[in-house]
């Protein structure tokens, strides 16, 4: 039976343990698993029932349209997110009884949900997230039809989902990870985690990492060389600019994390050596290959935020920005110093004096171009015409929260103070505060920000306005009060503690815990009524918030070539110019065919195959690996003999299309600032003024 199913058994399912020992910790594991279980079938369920199959599969899943690809990055985050903060709800209700051995949770199991939740947010979340916002923008703002490699996108997707569904099997097949998000050896190693655990983190990080690396290429070569005529990098929207230099950190920061997950599975399968403790192993290197990653990444996840920060600053001032150059600049700067501060997450382990103060200063160093950012984005405010929508909410409470958690990062880079501050809470509030604030409140404004873009309608603004303030106000109360326990010695990852004086630090991090709950809930009622009310919240002129960049030149949603005519740029703020100027409508335009790739079934194939892999890789089910291996490697073969891999779009349907929405746009009446939250708004903003 083993060399059937490995070492998978039934024990495995977690309604086995939660029979046979019916504690509050297995029962939450296993109504954990039953919800994903239901949630499955009940997908299944609507689709027949709706007969969605068929448009699924043809307009989605093997669309390779870049715009359409970045939706399903944007709902794989959204799906992941809801998992994150669940479970982060849930360590921070066991901590709040936590007092003497209380709680609800078991150690181990308690353990598993800090690594499946940093593992989840990290990488399953927020990388999905910023990816599929840079897959449907960058494109759009430059003026390109598509991304470079269509068809590598879509295995990007398919490899990055293919490690979220190993995630979420882990609910339901054996046990995740209890050796944290990072998954140092020689915890992680076989000698002390001898169960599929660790597997299950290598191999989903091993497939998302190889992944997002693939979109770092793809997004680098699109802007070189896809931007439309006149579209030089100093016009490129500054949301571009902070996309390119996430592209080229991918490249670069993503294989040490590829390789060190690799080398740690020769480890644990092959009886390597290293990073054990004996036998030549050296497990520093694991740190630092790790943390090669690891730092890079934090701006892989904040630098996307800061663009979508400068567009939305500068929109809703109604103001070009300010100090682009210098945005710029900052922004290389930022991602340059991101390679030379790794060392800081490891002050403790034994380093000389004299590297930890090199290390100290080049991470201080890094807070000069994030503070010229913000000090711009304040200058792009001052004696602007401020609007205050939804997206606008989530940036001011970015500016002063980040603040916040980049003066405990300049304390922190001391490393004396390092020393003090190393494992105690404080330091999971830090890295909260610069991500959350840093990365999600930014996801969260790009998403409210474009989504008229994206799906033709507004998202509601009553309930976006609530849950922009209950992430808000949710994330002080979760997070402030870990500064002071963390002050006062409370460790990280701390499963009971015996000092009173915690206990009530810890109760208002549960109560802001519920706050944040009610936080995503707001939003998946918001896009309820937002879907439910689309008719009402449509803007097919394709402009509802007097932008000032390419996007919001085409229609709402644009078609899947995106430009008719690919545009001759001329200015930063190229629309906000053609605007002014009245020159949207020119009817002298040639129209020529344009060649779009076809669909494909090799991203879902990618997926379906990945994740066989790596559950295989897993279990030690060496035959299901060996076959879900040669059919990877048979997908890249027989694509190279696949001709017919593009289709033409005649000439004529795209200038029917094309002057169909000239002819619609200039119909539309525009819409006043004071009526941009109402039904009059149909897309196209009456302009503040000359750019």
């Amino acid at each position: 039976m083993n060399d059937i199913f490995g070492r998978l058994t039934w024990a495995d399912l977690p309604f086995s343990a939660a029979l046979s020992d019916p504690t509050p910790s297995n029962l939450i594991g296993a109504g954990a698993a039953l919800l994903v279980i239901l949630g499955g079938l009940t997908l299944v369920i609507v689709l027949s029932a709706t007969r969605a199959w068929g448009g699924l599969w043809r307009n989605w899943l093997t669309s390779l349209d870049h715009k359409r690809i970045g939706v399903m990055y944007i709902v794989l985050a959204l799906v992941m997110l809801a998992r994150g903060v669940i479970e982060g709800a849930l360590m921070r209700l066991h901590q709040a009884f936590a007092l003497n051995g209380g709680g609800f949770l078991t150690e181990d199991h308690y353990a598993e949900l800090f690594s499946t939740h940093g593992t989840i947010m990290i990488f399953f979340m927020a990388m999905p997230f910023l990816t599929g916002l840079i897959n449907i923008i960058v494109p759009l703002q430059i003026g390109a039809r598509d991304v470079s490699f269509p068809l590598m996108n879509a295995i990007s997707l398919a490899l990055t989902a293919a490690g979220a569904a190993l995630v979420m099997v882990s609910l339901v097949v054996g046990q995740f990870s209890t050796g944290g998000w990072s998954g140092y050896p020689p915890y992680t190693g076989i000698a002390f985690s001898p169960g599929e655990g660790p597997d299950y983190w290598i191999w989903s990080i091993t497939l998302a990492s190889v992944g997002t690396t693939l979109s770092g290429i793809n997004f680098a070569v699109t802007i070189y060389k896809e931007r439309a005529p006149g579209m030089t990098f100093m016009r490129m929207p500054m949301f571009c600019w902070t996309a390119l230099c996430v592209a080229i950190l991918m490249i670069f920061a993503l294989p040490p994390i590829t390789v060190a997950s690799l080398m740690l599975a020769l480890d644990r399968t092959l009886g390597f050596h290293f990073f054990t403790a004996d036998l030549g192993g050296n497990m520093m290197n694991f740190a630092n290959l790790f943390w090669l990653f690891g730092h890079p990444e934090v701006y892989i996840l904040v630098l996307p935020a800061f663009g979508v920060f400068s567009e939305v600053f500068s929109t809703f001032s109604g103001k070009r920005l300010y100090g682009y150059t210098s945005l710029v600049a900052a922004t290389m700067v930022i991602a340059v110093l991101s390679f030379t501060v790794w060392v800081h997450h490891f002050f403790t382990m034994g380093g000389s004096a004299y590297l930890n103060a090199v290390f100290g200063a080049a991470t201080m160093t890094i807070a000069i171009p994030t503070g010229v950012k913000i000090y711009d984005w304040m200058a792009t405010m001052y004696r602007g015409r401020i609007r205050l929508g939804v997206p606008m909410v989530y940036a001011l409470g970015f500016v002063m929260l980040f603040a916040v958690g980049g003066l405990t990062g300049i304390q922190l880079a001391n490393p004396t103070i390092s020393y003090q501050m190393h494992n105690t809470l404080f330091l999971v509030a830090h890295f909260h505060n610069m991500l959350v604030p840093g990365l999600l409140f930014g996801m969260l404004a790009g998403y409210t920000y474009w989504f008229p873009k994206v799906f033709g309608f507004r998202l509601e603004d009553r309930t976006g306005y609530a849950a922009a303030v209950c992430w808000i106000a949710g994330f002080a109360l979760v997070f402030f009060p870990l500064y002071a326990v963390g002050l006062m010695g409370m460790t990280r990852r701390t499963f009971d503690y015996n000092v009173a004086a915690f206990q009530p630090w810890m109760v208002v991090s549960a109560v802001g815990a519920a706050v944040v709950l009610l936080a995503f809930a707001l939003l998946v009622v918001q896009l309820v009524l937002s879907v439910r009310h689309r008719a009402r919240l449509a803007v097919p002129a394709g402009d509802p918030w007097d932008g000032r960049s390419l996007e919001w030149s085409l229609p709402s949603p644009p078609p899947e070539w995106n430009f008719a005519v690919l545009p001759e740029v001329k200015d930063r703020d190229d629309f906000a110019r053609r605007k002014a100027a009245g020159t949207l409508d020119d009817e002298n335009v040639s129209y020529e065919d344009i060649e779009l790739p076809r669909n494909t079934a090799q991203g879902p194939a990618y997926a379906v195959m990945g994740t066989l892999f790596g559950f295989a890789m897993v279990w030690h089910i060496w035959w299901l690996a060996g076959l879900g291996a040669l059919a990877l490697i048979g997908l890249v073969i027989g694509r190279s003999f696949q001709t017919d891999v593009t289709r033409i779009i005649p000439a004529a349907e795209i200038a029917a299309a094309d002057r169909a929405f000239r002819r619609l746009r200039r119909e539309t009446p525009t819409t006043g600032r004071d009526d941009e939250a109402s039904p009059a708004n149909r897309g196209r903003a009456l302009p503040e003024a000359a750019p």
